[in-house]
């Protein structure tokens, strides 16, 4: 009887291993990026790369293109866990730790040198935050320097000022450099630009996007003019919820937050060499780039930029502490790059 009861246990126990060993994952995952571009195929191949790398325990179900709405909307279905993951943009970014948009406030970097050498620096206390707010920073890969582009020409801040400017709907930030510089923008989710360029009597007629992300969105081919000088170098990510994260075994925890890093960083040179190849075809295509700022007028933006930083941290969108950091890692790299010349 001794026996017969041992044999019943292990078997059961042996049955037990069997199915947690065979038990399979599924990561939905969701973008706006449009199917068949670099950055999405490079999506495509990490998620290859996870199912090989698990032997099938992870796999991932890919939705491109916005087919999971705007990001608010991608955002509600990970936290009711229709969703697991998903590619944000420094929008999306804001609505889980908007500290985090500290590295894309306006005007602050020359180049793709000094904004990689705040973000390592900024980065332990961003992957920090997302995971207290319930989601495990994966990779982070940029979505470039950001532009005006407008259906009418572009010549400074007061003709701006009299164009219909699209503002991504529910962006603080962008809200807060509106008011700052006293722009009356025309709040739409990104899903409705392409629609309103379109349409004959459209509500907007000027846009701002990355050179790459306004042709793969097809907003170029309904405009003429954009600025030549960026505003800001925009931050993307790619998370997974806690919730999920935390029921996959370890060693894929570990794959996943590896792989995810190199597809970040991949994404990454590729959204560099695609926007500046991106300039050149949409200045083929017809787009001219104007308005080459003077010192005055861009003394003028980095007065707006402070206005705009102390009206995000009077609501805590962004702490002063937080951007004065910022400002205090940049200063020092250029002050050791000057030094170093």
């Amino acid at each position: 009887m001794v026996l017969i009861k041992y044999l019943i246990a292990l078997t059961c126990l042996v049955i037990s291993f069997s199915v947690q060993a065979k038990q399979v994952y599924t990561l939905k995952f969701a973008s706006l990026i449009p199917p068949d571009t670099a950055w999405m195929k490079e999506i495509d191949k990490w998620a290859s790369e996870v199912e090989k790398e698990s032997k099938g325990r992870l796999k991932f179900k890919i939705y491109p293109g916005g087919v999971m709405g705007d990001e608010p909307d991608v955002l509600r279905k990970i936290r009711s866990n229709q969703l697991q993951g998903a590619f944000f943009t420094g929008y999306g970014i804001g609505r889980i730790y908007s500290q985090a948009r500290v590295l894309e406030m306006p005007f602050l970097y020359k180049n793709t040198d000094e904004s990689d050498y705040v973000r390592e620096r900024m980065m332990p206390q961003i992957e920090q935050g997302f995971r207290e707010k319930g989601f495990e920073l994966l990779g982070w890969p940029e979505v470039g320097f950001i532009h005006f582009f407008s259906k009418h020409p572009i010549h400074s801040l007061d003709e701006l000022k009299t164009r219909r400017l699209w503002l991504w709907q529910g962006d603080l930030l962008g809200e807060a450099f509106a008011e700052a510089a006293n722009i009356a923008p025309i709040p739409l989710s990104i899903i409705d630009v392409y629609s309103q360029l379109s349409a004959k009597h459209g509500s907007i007629d000027t846009v701002y996007n990355s050179p790459f992300g306004a042709m793969a969105l097809q907003w170029h081919s309904k405009l003429k003019y954009a600025s030549k000088v960026p505003m800001t170098n925009a931050i993307g990510s790619l998370v997974v919820s806690q919730r999920f994260f935390k029921k996959l075994p370890k060693d894929i925890q570990a794959l996943l937050k590896k792989t995810g890093k190199i597809t970040g960083s991949t994404i990454n040179d590729i959204a560099r060499r695609d926007n500046e190849k991106s300039i050149k075809l949409l200045e083929k295509s017809g787009i001219e780039f104007m308005w080459d700022w003077s010192d005055e007028e861009f003394k003028e933006m980095l007065k707006l930029r402070d206005m705009a930083a102390k009206i995000m941290a009077s609501s805590g969108y962004i702490s002063h502490d937080n951007f004065e950091q910022v400002r205090k890692l940049l200063e020092g790299y250029r002050s050791r790059s000057i030094s170093k010349k």
